[in-house]
């Protein structure tokens, strides 16, 4: 067997990922039996001989991989770069053939064919993607009718007459380009460290160093003015920080030892010894920026039908070109209606609008994962939330105490204490934290006993001058199996609440009421929400039924679903999709869910878990309840700046064409009218990301 092997050069680096593709593609063709891609070279061994079509496939292939990697490799400035010089060159051009025109006509009419190509080749571009969109794609798009503009001005004879649509449509691009990448580098700007070094702390002392050398497990300190550059617990030091890049509260929290810091935050007073605990692409900033760079990618339907609609608008453009030219002759006509085109502020308007609601919302502490969720948010008429850590604070606090006569609070409590002192239940944890807060100490109890879905059972000596037993904390129904009865009728009328009977020997000596009281705000953000086009609110929990219809009375929520299962929440969540748009608003692994399945899955708070934040469509790091409010807001409000910029750019170019299509206009002013249509509708975008003291949020909070 004959083997022969060929080598080809490539013009620009491959990385692995496309290596790989390029050396999978070639091993498809017949008498090829091995291939090697290194960065810029390509090494083939084949059986028998290459045929010249293969080579020139092959050759084709290489080609086009390397023409979009070069593609792809340029850089928004240099794009802008490449517009504006296009557009000064098509000026320049313009003005050099009516200063011609003017002052020798005779050298104008003899240099027509140099004017004819000089245009040709200014349009080289526009003319090069309008064929690929018909050749490749079989679809006309805006480049083609700009295209035929061009050539059509050069069969009428009047090459510079589309000069001036060339320097409009280069320096609209270059215009629109620059306001889209303004929208897009916004994030980045927004969640930037900005910061080079960073203070070491090694042996006690202080060690300027380059952000790039901190590692897990350093100590670092931060003073005031300086950013926090890793994710890591405070050591010493007490500060007020400003960590509104992560939860948009520009408020500064007070951090103290033990307290979690983040990347991005800044010191706005005081100084931190902080253990380093996460740095670069693992810290909570660079996931969000990812997250929000992911996002920008992931189109909504509205983007879907924007694309639709304009490429449907090219063809009606050419028809009635047709129509135009048929009906009277005039090339300055025909070229009017080629002038214009609906495509571009259809598609670059909405694709900035959801650039711009995206980055909006990343300032503010709001992760939305796509613009598709946006459009949901705009839609959503029932929202749906769980109780615990969501509608409540998620941390339960004793809200009473009662004692049996002769019985003080603190000889209560701490019995109770020292029963619960290694029961991790919600309920003692609340003990716990009370006598913390107390500064009291539980007595350490001689012997104690888990009694399953009853409570505890414990031997505590006495101690402080209290008489010590056997203590029993749990149920009602944990100390009447007991014996005991609340012969004092101290839990009369509270049959609502979450109780705690503690019990001395045979005697119940004191209750203790414990509640997940309401989150802040969170009445006055449901009763928004109603006002803002919510028509249903919903809450599920798995908790009493008792416990959910007094939280549900109490917040004015329309229906509740009480001990219910985590997929329990996911069977209501599809049900309420049956009949409207859901948003689902939730913290807990046991609401991953039900988040998934809705329409717009919204995490809540800080100490939502991470499963919970995979899952939902909206992040919100904050605790402030208010922020679900502009979280629909911001989605309203993009959809509504989204459906002002399709009739603007529906109605100014259809009176343009119009106009072109009756003569009234010169294709010079279908040019100017077009391209000023299409900045316009892209800034109108751009306003969302105003977001000073007038801009779009503080709008939305006057409205509240």
């Amino acid at each position: 067997m004959m083997y022969g092997n060929c080598y080809f050069h490539l013009q620009a680096a491959l990385n692995r990922e496309e290596r790989a593709k390029l050396a999978a593609k070639i091993r498809r063709n017949h008498n090829i039996v091995a291939v090697t891609v290194d960065e810029r070279k390509v090494h083939i061994w084949y059986k028998r001989q290459m045929t010249p079509f293969q080579l020139q496939e092959i050759q084709k292939m290489l080609i086009e991989t390397v023409k979009r990697l070069q593609e792809a490799a340029i850089t928004p400035a240099e794009r802008l770069a490449e517009y504006r010089r296009d557009a000064v060159i098509s000026l320049a051009g313009f003005a050099a053939m009516e200063v011609l025109k003017r002052t020798s006509p005779q050298l104008f009419v003899g240099t027509k064919i140099m004017r004819s190509l000089l245009v040709l080749g200014i349009a080289r571009k526009f003319i090069h993607n309008g064929v690929s969109g018909v050749v490749k794609d079989h679809q006309p798009n805006a480049d083609t009718l700009t295209a035929t503009a061009v050539i059509a001005s050069v069969l009428a004879g009047k090459p510079e007459s589309s000069l001036t649509l060339l320097a409009l449509s280069n320096g609209a691009e270059m215009l629109t380009s620059y306001a889209a990448e303004k929208a897009r580098t916004h994030i980045s700007g927004l969640l930037s460290l900005d910061q080079r070094y960073v203070w070491l702390v090694e042996g006690g002392t202080e060690r300027k160093v380059p952000v790039e050398q901190v590692k897990v497990g350093d100590t670092i300190a931060a003073h005031t003015g300086e950013k926090i550059v890793v994710d890591g617990r405070v050591v010493s030091g007490d500060a007020a920080v400003n960590q509104a890049s992560i939860t948009g509260e520009s408020n500064p929290a007070m951090k103290h030892a033990d307290s979690p810091v983040y990347a991005g935050s800044v010191v706005e007073a005081g100084e931190l010894i902080i253990k380093v605990e996460k740095v670069g692409k693992d810290t909570s900033l660079a996931h969000i920026v990812h997250l929000v760079e992911e996002a920008q990618n992931r189109k909504a339907p509205v983007q879907n039908f924007a694309d639709k609609m304009a490429n449907f608008l090219v063809p009606v453009s050419f028809i009635g070109a047709g129509i135009v030219y048929g009906a009277t002759r005039d090339w300055q006509r025909v070229l009017n209606l080629l002038f214009i085109d609906f495509s571009c502020g259809l598609k670059l308007s909405t694709a900035t609008a959801m650039s711009a609601a995206i980055g909006a919302a990343a300032k503010r502490g709001i992760l939305v994962k796509g613009g598709n969720y946006i459009e949901a948010l705009a839609e959503t008429d029932t929202v749906v939330l769980d109780k615990t850590g969501t509608l409540t604070v998620g941390v339960p606090q004793i809200a009473f105490i009662k004692t049996a006569k002769g019985v003080e609070d603190k000889e209560m409590i701490l019995l109770a204490s020292s029963a619960e002192q290694h029961s991790v239940h919600p309920l003692a944890v609340a003990i716990q934290k009370y006598v913390e807060e107390q500064e009291w100490t539980s007595p350490q109890h001689k012997s104690s006993k888990t009694i399953v879905a009853r409570g505890m059972q414990a031997e505590v000596p006495d101690f402080e001058g209290y008489k010590g037993g056997l203590i029993r904390v749990g149920s009602a129904k944990f100390l009447r199996e007991n014996g005991i009865e609340d012969t004092e009728g101290m839990a009369d009328g509270l049959a609502f609440k979450n109780l705690l009977y503690v019990a001395r020997d045979k005697q119940l000596i004191g209750v203790i009421g414990i509640e997940d009281p309401i989150r802040p705000k969170m009445k006055k953000t449901l009763n928004q929400m109603r006002r803002h086009g919510v028509d249903e609110i919903v809450m599920l929990t798995g908790d009493s039924k008792a416990v959910a219809a007094e939280v549900a009375h109490s917040m004015d929520i329309d229906s509740y679903h009480a001990e219910i299962l985590p997929e329990d929440k996911s069977h209501y969540v599809n049900k309420l999709k049956q009949r409207g748009t859901v948003m689902m608003v939730g913290d807990g692994i046991n609401d991953a869910p039900a988040l998934a399945f809705s329409d717009v899955g919204v995490s809540l708070g800080g100490r939502q878990t991470d499963i919970a934040a995979e899952s939902s469509a909206v992040t919100i790091h904050s605790e402030d309840p208010e922020r679900l409010i502009e979280t629909l807001q911001l989605g309203r409000r993009t959809m509504d700046l989204v459906h002002q910029n399709f009739m603007a750019t529906i109605l100014v170019n259809s009176s343009a064409m119009l106009l072109g299509a009756l003569g009234k206009i010169s294709p010079l002013w279908a040019a100017v009218i077009h391209n000023t249509a299409t900045l316009a509708v892209v800034l109108n975008s751009c306003r969302i990301l105003n977001n000073n003291k007038s801009g779009f949020f503080a709008r939305n909070r006057r409205a509240a």
